[in-house]
């Protein structure tokens, strides 16, 4: 899955991770995006046109959030979506992908795999460079590794798939000091990695696996800091170092980051010579679009309607690799075990309230109202576009108050004569907390809509704290299973490869309904095991996955959107199709001012 630790998708991960299409359905991209599900049949390009640019020029790129950004500069202990997007301009992954997003050897560093040898072999490109001058070598990728395993660097990014690296889990439990399956043939200042695997996957050549790391870190300026004070280093808040196109001049804390060349970019001279990213709220994107006050703002689904007709911009669209979900709270984190330990007696473990919960939302309906279908229900945690991989008979969970109602009577969950809300199995008065994150304007109106559809069959929902929270807060309580939440509206963007392991298996914080069963675990093991090297083998388990999750229903599937960029009609080279990206994010080296003839 791909990076994200609070990268949750309502505000965004952006989290944190995953997956990827194939099969005959791998294409997920053409010069246009059909409807995939939309209520409204929408078609926008997938990218600006392809011209030549014309040398220097600065542009301002909004970055929509209603709360500060933590600036953390490190793909190793980066949390959020909102960081990621600050970091995109110098952040780069050492892959390139085709259109498939198989690894390909474009990028900064090539890629070769041994299946009967168990290892993978990473070589960096000689002039791959950190923004200060300095080779990329064999310690920095290695180096992030160290990173995401020490348990002091407390880094979430640490999960039971990369455990599948020989010796990563000993140094973890501080039993070695070194990780002894990362090989560094020609010395530490060499160029050449190669990592050895207990066993190998069949998503292992494509990007966003899971089971290996895609960044390097700068040993040369980080290893005199130590790992337990990495996250709050002025090294990595406030004079980051990347291998990208841009570098850091400036960050004014919590606001902007102004963006500058990096002169030893190894692609050649980036196209613009300053970008300048600063937070917008959400509620004030409209205005700024009508009044093109950024060359680049993504605009909110709900405000479509009002700025269509601006004539400043072209719209680019995709529909991206991220949903939304309703999740139950069965469970907590165990740090000593790094592991799930689920509690069968939590508030929200019978399946029959959490289905009922499902049945009551009318997500189609209110959607439509608000986005005129650019954000639209989903019937799996498994997106369509992972073509052969989803299971389109599973029909989800769509709004049918009568069968909410039969399953909250058949859990017993009853009411009793002359109030409003039933009560639990018990005879006990019985309330439900919802944690959901703010955001722009129609958002506190939909999730008051839910709340009124569950009062409707009796169950009986307040807000934790009362009110929707700031994305920091809401993801300060998800991660420490604060009791305040039983329930929770969060998201996620995706990885390319559709692994399920890093966010719902057993050995991972991001499984954040801490749901543990031996049948998950056996499901999500099948998935990527040795069989699962044959496609067929290999789907037929994620549909039997898929049929599980639906009717265990530990998280509730609602949405995925449009993702709609407002783009200066003057800026060229701006794509999302996987080819033309890196890290999720568009080739920015290459972004410019259109040239004049």
């Amino acid at each position: 899955m791909k990076k994200v630790k609070r990268i949750a998708c309502l505000a965004l991960i952006s989290a944190a991770l995953i997956l990827a299409g194939c099969g005959k359905s791998a294409s997920r991209q053409t010069k246009t995006n059909s409807n995939s599900g939309a209520e409204d049949a929408m078609q926008f390009p997938v990218a600006t046109s392809f011209a030549h640019t014309k040398a220097g020029g600065m542009i301002h790129v909004a970055l929509e959030t209603d709360t500060p950004f933590t600036g953390i500069f490190s793909e190793e202990l980066a949390d959020s979506n909102t960081d990621a997007n600050l970091a995109q301009f110098g952040s780069e992954s050492l892959f390139d992908t085709d259109n498939s997003y198989n690894i390909t050897n474009s990028g900064a560093a090539t890629f070769s795999l041994d299946r009967s040898a168990k290892t993978i072999t990473i070589t960096v490109k000689k002039g791959v460079k950190w923004s200060d001058g300095v080779q990329v070598t064999a310690k920095d990728v290695e180096y992030a590794y160290e990173i995401i395993a020490n348990k002091k660097s407390d880094s979430s990014h640490y999960t039971s798939s990369l455990q599948n690296i020989v010796g990563l889990k000993e140094y973890h439990d501080g039993k070695s000091a070194t990780i002894s399956g990362i090989e560094m043939p020609n010395g530490p200042s060499g160029r050449k990695v190669v990592i050895h695997f207990k066993e190998m996957h069949p998503g292992m050549l494509k990007s966003g696996n899971g089971y290996f790391w895609e960044s390097a870190a700068p040993y040369h300026y980080l290893k005199g800091v130590p790992f337990d004070r990495l996250v709050t280093c002025a090294q990595i808040r406030k004079k980051p170092l990347y291998f990208g196109p841009y570098q850091v001049e400036d960050i004014s804390a919590g606001q902007s980051v102004t963006w500058v060349r990096n002169e030893y970019y190894w692609r050649g001279k980036p196209q613009l010579k300053k970008i300048i990213i600063s937070i917008i709220s959400p509620k004030s994107v409209a205005t700024a679009i009508k009044r093109g006050t950024y060359d680049l703002i993504e605009v909110v689904n709900s405000q479509w309607k009002q700025v269509r007709n601006t004539k400043k911009y072209n719209f680019v669209a995709n529909i991206p690799l991220e949903y939304n979900y309703l999740g139950f709270k069965l469970g907590k984190w165990d740090p000593k075990t790094s592991s799930v330990k689920m509690n069968k007696n939590s508030k929200m473990a019978n399946k029959y309230l959490r289905r009922a919960i499902g049945y009551a939302m009318n997500v189609n309906q209110i959607q439509r109202k608000y986005t005129s279908g650019l954000t639209f229900r989903i019937k799996t945690l498994i997106p369509e576009q992972f073509g052969d991989y989803y299971d389109s008979t599973i029909k989800g969970y769509y709004y049918d108050q009568k069968k909410a109602n039969q399953l909250l009577d058949k859990a017993g969950y009853k009411w009793k004569k002359g109030e409003t809300y039933r009560r639990d199995p018990q005879g006990k008065k019985f309330v439900i907390h919802l944690a959901a994150m703010s955001g722009d304007s129609s958002r506190e109106k939909i999730i008051a809509n839910y709340i009124k559809k569950w009062k409707q069959v009796g169950l009986h929902v307040k807000l934790t704290s009362g009110r929707l929270l700031e994305f920091n807060s809401f993801y300060n309580m998800i991660f420490d299973d604060d009791p305040q939440v039983d329930m929770f509206i969060a998201g996620w963007t995706l990885n390319d490869e559709p692994s399920q392991n890093g966010l719902y298996g057993a050995g991972t914080q991001y499984n954040f309904e801490r749901f543990e069963t031996a049948e998950n675990t056996k499901l999500l093991q099948q998935m990527d095991s040795q069989a699962a090297f044959n496609l067929t083998y290999r789907i037929k388990i994620f549909k039997k996955w898929q049929k599980y999750m639906n009717e265990q229903a530990f998280v509730i599937p609602l949405t995925s959107s449009y993702q709609i960029m407002a783009v200066n009609k003057r800026l060229v080279n701006f794509s999302t199709e996987p080819a033309q990206r890196n890290n999720n994010h568009p080739l920015w080296y290459q972004v410019g001012f259109k040239k004049q003839n």
